[in-house]
């Protein structure tokens, strides 16, 4: 494979570095007992075993949060439970689940109602990005499994939270992706569920907003995690792919999880009080410009 090939390879922004197949069903909870206006509250994240959702866990335990940390790999759902245990001194729970079952994510809000007895926030941040190509044999059974991972547990979710968040004023947030307003023929239906995502978010905006429920969402770009390196490590130093990535963003960089950790963190405050229905781009500039020399 050339470099040239590497590079127009590493140009699919909507093949989702943020997130991979067998890891779609992790999911926290937490809820928030520090003193900032956030005090008291109970955040869902998906995804919290690793990347943005790992490093959400983490800055939530930072600011004195409770959480329930959940996903089908139960090693390592309860290592980032004991990291954010040893950060916080809360109370943390692990608990083994999938988020394509239906049974495990009625659990998932039973349980947290029943250890916390209320809910705040919830962060859905599960997702995959297999490539897809309307040409592909298997384009129906990628279908199925984009849509249901990035798109239908999502709704499933939201609507079993809905009668929680109602109750303390709450709100959602839905991380989604750049590739929702930059299309790519490569990754079809991966683009296809997270536009999909943004208009669910102002849908549920509009219909929650008189029940004092807000539901925004985050645009992420190529984000800095360990899936990056199992994408691309095989065919390039993981140094050389961030080199390649950074062009393409006139900021310079790629996302790190942080970053997406503290616009989580905003949304879910009450310095977002006012905000609902939106979607906060965070690409680095790159929807809009590069800084790569043609």
């Amino acid at each position: 494979m050339g470099q040239q090939q590497l590079e127009d390879m590493l140009n699919v922004d909507s093949a989702d570095e943020n997130t991979s197949g067998k890891e779609v069903d992790e999911i926290q909870k937490s809820s928030h007992s520090s003193d900032t206006e956030q005090s008291a509250e109970e955040l869902c994240d998906d995804r919290s075993s690793s990347g943005i959702g790992e490093e959400t866990a983490i800055h939530l335990a930072e600011l004195g949060a409770n959480l329930v940390v959940t996903g089908r790999d139960e090693q390592r759902i309860k290592s980032v439970a004991e990291k954010c245990r040893k950060i916080s001194g809360k109370k943390v729970i692990s608990i083994a689940a999938d988020l394509l079952n239906d049974n495990d994510v009625q659990n998932l809000f039973e349980t947290t109602i029943q250890e916390f007895g209320k809910l705040d926030v919830l962060v859905n941040n599960a997702g995959v990005g297999d490539l897809s190509y309307m040409s592909d044999p298997k384009i129906m059974e990628l279908y199925t499994k984009i849509m249901d991972t990035n798109l239908r547990c999502i709704v499933l979710l939201s609507h079993l939270a809905m009668p929680y968040l109602v109750k303390t004023k709450g709100c959602i947030i839905n991380i989604s992706s750049i590739a929702s307003l930059k299309p790519s023929p490569k990754t079809t239906c991966y683009c296809m569920s997270k536009a999909a995502l943004d208009m669910l978010t102002k849908c549920m905006a509009l219909e929650l907003a008189p029940k004092g429920v807000r539901v925004n969402c985050i645009n992420p770009a190529v984000t800095e995690t360990p899936l990056l390196e199992r994408k691309y490590g095989h065919v390039m130093p993981i140094e050389k792919v961030k080199e390649i990535r950074s062009k393409q963003y006139p900021i310079g960089r790629i996302a790190q999880p942080y970053d997406i950790a503290c616009a989580v963190e905003y949304l879910a405050s009450n310095d977002a009080a006012f905000i609902t229905g939106t979607s906060l781009l965070m690409d680095g500039g790159a929807l809009y410009g590069s800084t790569q020399k043609e």
